[in-house]
């Protein structure tokens, strides 16, 4: 049983009490964060102008537990760049839109997306711990797609009906939103599904509140018959502490596996040390590389976009400095392609 397991080895206490009480108390604006950080006079690049208009635009939410890694006084910190709003993001650039992957045309069915051979995906919300501002969902109309009550019932009965379909990804948002009643009712509605094998979960919660990964969601995803993968999101090293490290290890030592995937993001990550550094630290905490994207070019994000020339050149370093299995495919979403796109250096 995953109680005695944990119980055991003392990896989570954490109970849902805790991980809602940190999504309440979330820092949800731009003034409120830099406050924080005491960001004095540069405070205002934050908060005024274009960054406001921003924030109206997609709103600040950042866990005080991630809030707790930036550097303070440092307006330029990797962490910090990420959920703090920019005046660039009010800009039009040519070539960046609402819909970058173009998902509304792949959804046969409100709050499904079937892009790929043998797996779809369930948007089952629109709530996320932190909002990321380069989020390729930032304009998703989630009221309309959110897999919930007779959405749900359609997106069911539209698994069922197709047998070449083998795994489900929860996403949103971020599936971890839902609480584990909520989760365990809809992996027992899949799980009565035959011809499904894996259950797949794309969460950002485990990196930015740790408190989420509690015993009521261990034993949900060990409990399955559906053979579990949680893919997690991680940008830069400092992100990974402490507690996310007890949080990860405990998914593992549950014999799930856990991946991660980042986005390479200009000011973050945008360098081999950075990148080597993370690979090292998510191997740490049990995590292996899986994924590093190029930016999908979403309206407000083009201020992070690092040019394919430089991100191949990064990624020939990773290739050069660290072992095969630490090294992320470097990979960009394509509308139609029937799969990532691996975007591999010519040599070495």
């Amino acid at each position: 049983m995953v109680e005695s397991k944990l119980a055991s080895q003392t990896l989570v206490s954490w109970g849902e009490e805790d991980w809602r009480t940190a999504f309440a108390a979330s820092v949800r604006s731009a003034e409120e964060l830099v406050e924080l950080l005491d960001l004095g006079e540069a405070a205002e690049s934050f908060t005024a102008g274009g960054a406001r208009a921003a924030a109206k635009q997609f709103p600040v939410r950042v866990p005080h537990a991630f809030a707790a890694r930036m550097k303070a006084g440092d307006p330029e910190d990797p962490l910090l760049r990420q959920v703090a709003p920019a005046a660039e993001e009010t800009d039009e650039i040519e070539g960046y839109v609402d819909d970058p992957l173009a998902e509304e045309a792949s959804s046969p069915v409100p709050g499904l997306l079937h892009k790929y051979h043998g797996r779809v995906l369930l948007v089952v919300t629109g709530a996320c711990p932190v909002h990321c501002r380069y989020c390729f969902r930032r304009h998703f109309p989630y009221e309309d797609q959110r897999a919930q009550g007779q959405r749900l019932d359609r997106a069911l009965s539209y698994i069922e009906g197709d047998s070449s379909i083998r795994e489900v990804i929860l996403s949103g948002g971020d599936p971890l939103s839902l609480p584990d009643a909520a989760l365990r009712e809809l992996e027992a509605r899949l799980a009565a599904i035959p011809h499904l094998e894996r259950l797949r979960l794309h969460t950002r919660w485990p990196v930015v509140a740790p408190e989420r990964v509690g015993v009521g969601l261990l034993r949900l995803l060990q409990d399955s018959r559906l053979e579990s993968v949680v893919v997690v999101h991680s940008n830069h090293p400092r992100e990974i502490d402490e507690d996310v490290t007890r949080a990860l290890r405990a998914i593992g030592d549950c014999r799930i596996p856990v991946l991660n995937q980042s986005v390479l993001l200009r000011g973050v990550n945008d360098s081999a040390d950075t990148l080597c550094e993370l690979s090292d630290v998510l191997f740490g905490a049990g995590v292996s590389p899986y994924y590093l994207h190029l930016l999908d070019r979403v309206a407000g994000a083009a201020h992070f976009h690092v040019g394919e020339v430089e991100a191949v050149a990064l990624h020939r370093e990773l290739a050069r400095r660290l072992p095969g299995y630490l090294v992320p495919r470097l990979v960009r979403e394509e509308v139609g392609a029937p799969a990532k796109v691996t975007i591999a250096p010519s040599s070495f």
